[in-house]
């Protein structure tokens, strides 16, 4: 086992990573920007290195500023977290090379995932389903024109290099094509460095379903069953819940039999999500995430499996110590996603936080790193807090939701609180019967007040 850790990340999520590192009996050392230097998780580590001004790009993406402080500190591994270096296969080979361990899958591994295109074709050559849609790039308009006749419309445009919704748009007809090509490549090109696009058919209300798996060393592959994402805006998740509400047993397992079998089968080691499209009974794979996920506190509530403390076990190339059987699923746990936002028109909300108090009681859990008097800063991801909380049901887990919405208070900026209350008092929701578009629909047709949508008006 690993003796000291460098977390190459900030907020929440090195937080959560210093703590799981603590209770292994693991040091931790923590880089912050000179933004964070404030920040709970420079304050908890056992040591802390500046790597650099605010500026992400000479911070938390200085690979040379993190390879530097892992060596003057001594530490043994480095965990990229979530965001900045977690999916950089460069990175993850100059870790390595510098004599670190890589806290992640294989550089391979993320190199093949992270070209949508390329991972679409391995998973079709190894079984898994795929929407129908190009088998690699668009070489030109004309070419994506004729495609998009024979997918039959209306089709997506995506960034093969793409993420986050960035480089997607939807063409519902031939008139539209052209634009949409236009946009996508452009929003690609800045995004990305990368304009190659690739088509596929668009479905019109499908859910998002991700399979969370787990590998090692040693050829063993397992997964934690389902999330469903489906809650999102412009294709960033606001609300995650375990297990679906739309998935039974039957398809539960076989889907996740079936991914946890490929991801052994290309050698895959460390935590991993794949990600499908389910409309009418029937699962399409869109995505393999190679790192941990936001949302992978709701499969930690369910399954009682430290996901992080696993990850850095099969890091140290320790076998799984128990076998699919051996995992089980208990209850329901949903997760709200609190962003320091407007909650009508989704601005940043960076400042002072006051009056900050956290909700808590039986099967509540917030993860989150700030605190009365922090101030967030300009400069991040929005992501301040997330409030998970799981029931012996589903019904159970909304009450006790509604219930800790209620007690959550923080001051001094703007947040999602409002959004997620209103959102968990639609019948909608509470049947559980939405899509990957049901959110954007639904803040539409919010009641408008002084022009301005009302995100609390029922």
């Amino acid at each position: 086992m690993f003796e000291k850790i460098l977390i190459a990340n900030r907020g929440e999520i090195a937080l959560r990573i210093h703590r799981a590192c603590k209770e292994m009996g693991v040091a931790t050392v923590a880089v912050h920007s000179t933004a964070d230097a404030d920040a709970m998780h420079v304050r908890l580590a056992d040591e802390s290195v500046c790597i650099g001004p605010p500026s992400a790009k000479e911070s938390y993406l200085n690979i040379p500023a993190i390879l530097t402080a892992a060596s003057v500190t001594g530490a043994d591994a480095i965990h990229p977290g979530i965001g900045f270096m977690a999916e950089n296969a460069h990175f993850a080979e100059l870790v390595s090379e510098h004599g670190f361990t890589f806290i992640g899958p294989a550089p391979e591994h993320i190199r093949i995932m992270g070209d949508k295109v390329t991972a679409k074709r391995t998973m079709k050559e190894h079984g898994i389903p795929t929407v129908p849609g190009s088998d690699g790039t668009v070489p030109s308009l004309d070419f994506g024109k004729a495609l998009a006749r024979k997918i039959g419309y209306p089709v997506l445009i995506k960034a093969a290099a793409g993420g986050g919704g960035k480089g997607m748009k939807v063409a519902r007809d031939e008139k539209g094509f052209e634009e949409a090509w236009t946009l996508a490549r452009a929003e690609a090109k800045a995004a990305f460095g990368n304009d190659e696009m690739y088509i596929e058919k668009y479905l019109d209300h499908p859910r998002h379903i991700e399979i969370q798996l787990l590998g090692d060393y040693h050829g063993n592959c397992v997964h934690f069953g389902e999330r469903d994402c489906s809650i999102q805006r412009r294709h960033q998740k606001v609300i995650e819940e375990a297990p679906s509400p739309a998935l039974n047993a039957r398809e539960r397992d076989k889907m996740g039999g079936l991914s946890a079998k490929v991801a052994s089968e290309i050698g895959y080691h460390g935590v991993g999500t794949m990600e499908f499209l389910y409309q009418d009974g029937e699962f399409y794979f869109i995505e393999m995430n190679t790192r941990l996920q936001v949302e992978h506190t709701v499969t930690e509530m369910i399954t009682g499996i430290d996901l992080v403390r696993e990850q850095i076990r099969v890091a140290s190339k320790a076998p799984l110590g128990y076998t699919q059987k051996d995992i089980t699923f208990e209850g329901h746990a949903i997760e709200c996603r609190i962003n320091a936002e407007n909650p009508n028109t989704f601005v940043p909300s960076p400042g002072k936080i006051e009056n900050y108090h956290a909700p808590g009681g039986l099967g509540v859990r917030v993860d989150s790193a700030i605190y009365d008097g922090y101030v967030i800063p300009p400069y991040y991801d929005s992501l301040i807090a997330k409030l998970v909380v799981q029931g012996k049901s589903r019904n159970e887990a909304l009450l006790r939701l509604r219930r800790s919405l209620g007690e959550f208070v923080i001051g001094g900026v703007e947040t999602l609180l409002p959004l997620h209350e209103k959102i968990i008092n639609q019948p909608d929701f509470i049947n559980g019967d939405y899509d990957i578009h049901w959110l954007e629909k639904m803040m539409e047709e919010t009641p408008k007040k002084n022009g301005k949508a009302v995100a609390g008006a029922e």
